[in-house]
């Protein structure tokens, strides 16, 4: 069985808790895309994490966790994130795919670069090298994991890219990089991760074949995929079920199950438009009680109330078989509770998710919902939710057009429940 989790927002949807659940009962977990750009917030019996690089099955030694071809990677934060988190839940299963690419030094500089020429423009990216490094990918001067196993060659490809890069980078300003300098940073970190490399492909289909569980992990979110989410403030690769089976790769029919993440309120980390964003004490309230900073950057998540346009348009985008609605306890003690059912763009009133500059225009149409008092820490059913709670959770239900077959109550793996 193939389980794809994904987000069906904005990204920092709870994803990490929910891969932490499913891997317990998983062979493999693969993270399909992205880099250490993003983080997921994992609590278990063995700590508090905050997932970068790695998939989120390494709490469990038994699980294969594997990085695929679609994912960028840089080594250095790579080896230091298996290092710290090795020394907290002990050994793990990695394999690296000999295809994903990497994020170098100069990647970091060309981010910043132009974030900094964008000025009050910028992406609001978290300065991890992504973008270009993505951008690489495409121009075909990339420079694949596996080809550290192969110095000869990396050292002439490092010197052909590095000669490229400094053609772009002087039109920043910045001096040239060296390429015997950037072969050897390679070399230092690509050595300790050499032992991980292999063909994860392969390794997939086989698990595939045997009938082992696989679960198929993504970064942020579909409002931030790079062809359909809010364009040019998303990721720099695509972040839907769909693109996993051609980046790990696996035949689509093989996946049997989507399921889709989303918040009981909505959250954005980074720029661009968010049409029901908060401001002032209710957004301050649910910030604090839901703890609601970037696991990457600690920035302060942007609060809005629940948009049932832009996560209907995630169910879509994902081709989500149901969803999981995860921090429904933060809402607890609020008298009432807005619901976005609708934007208003000049004179008509629309239920689809817009292209970007129309998004700019879009004012939401809300519709609202008695709140509730009660402490849902202890709830373990649906059955036990406060009447005014379950009314909330089917109302979206219902607009969203997608099945809500589990509720998290809290941040630890037992505090949730499936209906």
């Amino acid at each position: 069985m193939v389980h794809a989790v994904v987000g069906l927002n904005w990204g920092d949807e709870g994803k990490g808790r929910m891969v932490d659940y499913y891997a317990a009962e998983s062979d493999m977990v693969v993270r399909f895309q992205g880099g250490s750009n993003a983080g997921h917030t994992v609590k278990n019996e063995k700590g508090d994490f905050a997932f970068h690089s790695l998939p989120s099955g390494v709490c469990y030694p038994e699980v294969q966790n594997v990085i695929a071809s679609g994912a960028v990677l840089n080594p250095k934060e790579l080896f230091e994130e298996m290092t710290g988190i090795g020394e907290k839940v002990g050994s793990f299963k990695l394999l690296i795919s000999d295809r994903a690419i990497l994020t170098l030094p100069y990647h970091v500089l060309q981010e910043k670069a132009e974030e900094e020429r964008l000025g009050d423009k910028k992406y609001g990216s978290t300065l991890s090298g992504i973008a270009p490094g993505y951008g690489d990918k495409f121009l075909k001067k990339g420079i694949q994991t596996g080809e550290l196993l192969y110095p000869d060659y990396l050292r002439d490809h490092v010197r052909d890219v590095v000669d490229y890069k400094n053609f772009l980078l002087a039109s920043y300003g910045i001096a040239s990089l060296d390429a015997g300098e950037i072969y050897d940073w390679l070399v230092e970190y690509g050595e300790k991760i050499i032992p991980y490399i292999g063909d994860a492909g392969a390794a997939v289909s086989g698990a595939v074949a045997k009938g082992q569980t696989v679960l198929l992990e993504a970064q942020l979110g579909a409002l931030r995929d790079i062809s359909h989410g809010i364009y040019p403030y998303t990721t720099s690769s695509s972040v839907l079920a769909g693109y996993a089976c051609a980046s790990v790769p696996v035949k689509p029919s093989a996946v049997s199950t989507i399921t889709g993440i989303t918040k009981a309120y909505s959250t954005c980390v980074g720029d661009g438009a968010f049409v029901t964003e908060l401001s002032g004490e209710v957004a301050d309230r649910i910030r604090e009680t839901g703890k609601e900073y970037g696991a990457k950057t600690g920035r302060p998540r942007r609060i809005g109330w629940f948009d049932t346009v832009a996560t209907r348009y995630g169910c879509r985008l994902q081709g989500a078989d149901e969803a999981v609605m995860t921090c429904l306890d933060v809402l607890s003690g609020l008298e009432e509770l807005k619901v976005c059912t609708a934007y208003r763009i000049g004179n008509q009133v629309t239920g689809d998710f817009p292209v970007y500059p129309a998004l700019l225009e879009a004012e939401p149409v809300y519709e609202t919902l008695p709140g509730w008092k009660e402490d849902l820490g202890d709830v373990r059913s649906f059955d036990e939710l406060p009447p005014r709670a379950r009314s909330y959770v089917e109302f979206i239900e219902d607009r969203i057009e997608t099945r809500i077959s589990c509720i998290s109550v809290g941040p630890r793996r037992d505090e949730l429940f499936f209906r």
